[in-house]
């Protein structure tokens, strides 16, 4: 396939679903998107950087395309969540702020600079048809020195996440990510991990992580 500008195969960017995501996330979905070993997976990794209540400070965090739970294990001092389905957020228990936002009309994080410790997107990674714009907005309202942490399955919406995520593996998948946050230059470098047992005997959901910190 040709280049287009930005160095991304051409359609890279192209879902099967064109309609504003606003038409497909219209319904509630009271539900989870991965299984529990990987949830506790990711509840675990935001324990171990210190994002969730069990660290000592007050930490402002940022959920992205949040639903009606977080997988945190304890609520930091605060937590806002964004995301499309205003009911969803509102069943979000641990949330002290709720805004819905389309990302994909509208990559402009309507926050102010430089005002949350930590920015997450758990599962959501692969539907951002803008992401390396949405990651420049999440620098943008980290403090210097503030994490990021972006976690995701081979479980999606195939309908709604773009074709160059569909159209690769679970290692393409992380280099995806970690080129995501590079294009920004906004993060020193990024690491990917796996959380989940690896190998063809483990039989739940993978679980990868990608985390950054907003460059000094």
């Amino acid at each position: 396939m040709s280049e287009i500008d930005d160095g991304y195969p051409e359609r890279f960017f192209d879902r099967g679903d064109s309609l504003p995501d606003a038409i497909f996330y219209r319904p509630p979905r009271l539900v989870t998107h991965i299984d529990d070993a990987a949830i506790g997976a990711v509840a675990a990794l935001y324990t171990e950087l210190g994002i969730d209540g069990s660290s000592p400070g007050q930490q402002r965090v940022l959920d992205l395309m949040s639903s009606w739970v977080s997988h945190l294990r304890t609520a930091p001092h605060e937590l806002v969540v964004l995301g499309l389905n205003a009911s969803e957020l509102d069943a979000n228990a641990m949330a002290t702020e709720r805004v819905v936002h389309d990302l994909n009309a509208n990559p402009v994080l309507p926050f102010a600079d430089e005002s949350f410790d930590a920015v997450l997107c758990c599962v959501s990674i692969d539907y951002l048809v803008r992401p390396v714009e949405v990651l420049q907005e999440a620098a943008r309202v980290l403090r210097p020195g503030g994490q990021i942490v972006i976690t995701f399955s081979n479980r999606c919406f195939p309908s709604k996440a773009i074709r160059g995520w569909l159209q690769t593996d679970d290692e393409g998948r992380c280099a995806i990510v970690l080129d995501y946050l590079r294009r920004t230059d906004a993060f020193d470098e990024a690491q990917a991990s796996l959380l989940t047992p690896a190998g063809r005997s483990y039989r739940g959901d993978p679980l990868y992580a990608v985390t950054a910190r907003r460059a000094e």
